[in-house]
């Protein structure tokens, strides 16, 4: 289920604070931070987003 789009304009990843990329239609929903040194995945669960730094998924190397 898709976040609202008013809500997704607001986030920002705690980390380093680059926008979002919305991917909760995916089959493991979450929200990937764009930017270029993070690329952090924080999860979504229940239709709410844990920005959570200790419970985001590190980028493949």
């Amino acid at each position: 289920m898709p976040l609202e789009a008013g809500l997704l304009e607001i986030l920002a990843c705690p980390a380093c604070h680059a926008p979002l990329d919305d991917r909760t239609a995916d089959e493991t929903p979450e929200l990937v931070c764009t930017g270029h040194d993070c690329g952090l995945a924080y999860p979504v669960r229940d239709g709410i987003p844990v920005l959570l730094v200790d419970e985001a998924r590190r980028p493949a190397q």
